[in-house]
């Protein structure tokens, strides 16, 4: 890209949430159009089925690690992990009224609140390091779930979460399919909102804790975190209308009904891919090899199919593919992890990881050290 590019703002910019305007540059990840996104110079279909903790430092360090490196690595987070018995205690004290990410983003000031450091770089490794013991007991106790396990950080970055998450009844491949989740939810570029929001706020001085507790909020939304739990009801719900002996025709005829009485098609199109979401390509994979005659998951697949051919038929479409919301929490609900309301949860305790380093970057490295600027841009007046 040249640097030098100027850009005349139109009318037309205006109030378009700033859309394709550069504002600085991403260290960690990239979404091409048509290959999708990458971390570093890795495609994430070649790092889905990678350590967490190798996917981890590759992010967090800029460069594939040594196999020392990687262990030393591992090492250091599980140094890290264990939580306070004072953030646990106020975790358990929360309200449980209302959705759980309010819960999340109150748990993650807490956490700031009790082992803050103020140093970006050590704030953000303890983040890292500590997030899925915070996330697993956000959700038991929300859940009302039995009592949450010792954290064990030997076991590995995700499988000790899966083994402190005790959701009933999930199958035995659950914890694969959640570092899966877990890898593929990382990091998204600079721009998506929940990572842009996290260094605004950042960009102010708050701390890593309270702009990681922002980007969540911004990431509960139903226009960016919460869509995967859309996605999963809309699945479920052409499954209830056509019921599990549907055909392709039956779900391309659904299909039809819907855009013509001007409903939305979920789980299509991105801001950026013009391709299907290679994330979503992976998931659809894994949940055809685990879970070829679940009902929800061959369901998926024919409006994945259906869903794309209706689509492209209208020009105005510039994306009409499945993106990575659509399959994701039926994925999830295949595994026996049916608790919607948690999906949400499980993409920030994964997304907080890319949005943390990228304040590191902003904060420490950018502008030859001096970090960003206050996040300030220009707005119009306009009379009423």
């Amino acid at each position: 890209m040249n640097d030098d590019i100027l850009f005349q703002i139109k009318k037309e910019n205006l109030e378009t949430g700033l859309r394709g305007f550069p504002v600085g540059y991403c260290t960690t990840s990239t979404v091409h159009p048509e290959k999708g996104l990458f971390y570093m110079d890795h495609p994430i279909d070649e790092l889905a089925h990678w350590e967490p903790e190798q996917v981890i430092y590759l992010l967090f360090h800029g460069k594939d690690g040594t196999p020392e490196e990687v262990k030393a690595f591992k090492k250091e987070l599980q140094g890290r992990a264990h939580v306070s018995t004072e953030v646990l205690h106020h975790i358990r004290a929360l309200p449980k009224k209302g959705h759980p990410m309010a819960l999340f983003s109150a748990a993650i000031l807490i956490l700031g609140i009790y082992e803050g450091k103020d140093d970006y770089q050590e704030d953000c490794l303890n983040l890292i390091a500590k997030i899925p013991e915070v996330t697993a007991a956000v959700i038991n106790y929300h859940a009302s779930w039995e009592k949450m396990p010792p954290s064990q950080p030997e076991l590995g970055y995700m499988e000790n979460f899966a083994q402190m998450l005790k959701p009933p009844k999930t199958k035995q491949e659950f914890p694969q399919i959640l570092k899966l989740f877990n890898i593929l939810h990382y990091d998204h570029g600079g721009g998506n909102l929940s990572t842009f929001v996290g260094k605004a706020v950042a960009s102010g001085l708050e701390d890593m804790y309270g702009s990681i507790a922002a980007a969540m909020n911004a990431l509960a939304g139903p226009r960016h975190g919460r869509a995967n739990q859309e996605c999963l009801q809309f699945v479920n719900e052409i499954l209830q209308t056509l019921g599990e002996h549907a055909s392709e025709e039956d779900v391309e005829r659904l299909i039809r009904e819907k855009l013509d009485r001007k409903e939305l098609i979920y789980g299509f199109g991105h801001a950026v891919l013009r391709v299907e979401d290679p994330r979503a390509t992976v998931q659809y994979a894994v949940a055809q090899n685990y879970y070829p005659e679940d009902p929800l998951v061959k369901m998926a697949l024919m409006i994945r199919k259906m869903g794309s051919k209706v689509l492209k038929e209208n020009p105005k479409v510039a994306d009409p593919y499945s993106n990575v919301d659509a399959i994701s929490g039926t994925l999830l609900t295949a595994a026996g992890f049916a608790y919607s309301d948690y999906y949400t949860v499980l993409f920030g305790l994964s997304r907080a990881v890319g949005i943390a380093i990228q304040i590191v970057y902003e904060r420490v490295y950018a502008r030859d050290g001096k970090g960003t600027p206050i996040v300030r841009p220009k707005y119009l007046f306009k009379p009423q």
